[in-house]
C-alpha cells in the first residue's frame, strides 16, 4: 500500500490516477494507522512552504513522517512542494524550518533572464540513475518558484537548466525526491513512477 498524504496542498488526485493506471495499490490519507502500515509513503504538493510545514504540523503529520522514514526507513516519494520540505529551512515567504531530513534550504529560483514561475518542459540530466533508467525521454514537466539547495551534492539525482542549473531530484538513502512532477510528464514520469515502486 502506497500512503499518498493529504494535507491540504494539493496536487494529489493526479498522484493518484497515475498510480492507479499503474496498478500500484495507494490510498490519499492523512490517517496515522494507514501511513504507518503503508511500504511507501508520497508526498506530492504545491504551494509555501510556510503553509506546507503549517499543514503538516497542524496535522501531527511531521512527527508521523519522520518516525517512519527516518526511524523505520520506509520508503519515501517528495513531489514538488514535498521535495522542498525536505530541507532544513525555506524562505517562501519568509523563513521557515523544515522537516529537515536533508540540510539545506529552499531559496527563489535566481535568474533575472528567465521568467518566474520556471514552468513547462525542461530536459534533466542525470547524476543517479537508481530510478531514472530506460526512459523514453529526459523531458518532465515543472511548475516552481524556488529551489532546493542541498549542502552535499552527494544528494542530487538530477540537476534542470533553466537560465542556471537547479536541481530537479533528490536521492538519499530510502527519500528520493522530485522537483518536477512525474504524474504529470507523461511516459517519462510514468516510468520514474514505475521504476520507484517496483525497486524501492
Amino acid at each position: 500500500m502506497v500512503a499518498i498524504i493529504d494535507y491540504g496542498m494539493g496536487n494529489l488526485a493526479s498522484v493518484k490516477k497515475a498510480l492507479d493506471y499503474l496498478n500500484v495499490d495507494n490510498a490519499i490519507t492523512s490517517d496515522s494507522k494507514i501511513i504507518r502500515s503503508s511500504s511507501h509513503i508520497v508526498l506530492p504538493g504545491v504551494g509555501s512552504f510556510l503553509q506546507g510545514m503549517k499543514n503538516l504540523k497542524k496535522l501531527e503529520l511531521d512527527k508521523i513522517l519522520t518516525e517512519q522514514v527516518l526511524e523505520k526507513k520506509t520508503n519515501f516519494l517528495g513531489i514538488c512542494l514535498g521535495m522542498q520540505l525536505l530541507a532544513e529551512t525555506g524562505y517562501e515567504p519568509c523563513e521557515n524550518e523544515g522537516l529537515g531530513w536533508i540540510k539545506g534550504e529552499v531559496l527563489k529560483l535566481e535568474d533575472p533572464s528567465v521568467k518566474i514561475p520556471h514552468m513547462g518542459w525542461n530536459n534533466i540530466d542525470i547524476y543517479n540513475d537508481a530510478f531514472y533508467q530506460d526512459l523514453p525521454s529526459s523531458d518532465f514537466y515543472f511548475i516552481h518558484s524556488y529551489h532546493f539547495v542541498p549542502k552535499s551534492e552527494s544528494v542530487i539525482a538530477a540537476k534542470v537548466n533553466y537560465g542556471l542549473d537547479y536541481v530537479a531530484s533528490i536521492q538519499q538513502d530510502n527519500i528520493f525526491a522530485t522537483q518536477f512532477h512525474p504524474e504529470k510528464s507523461q511516459q517519462a514520469g510514468l516510468k520514474v513512477l514505475e521504476s520507484f515502486f517496483s525497486n524501492a
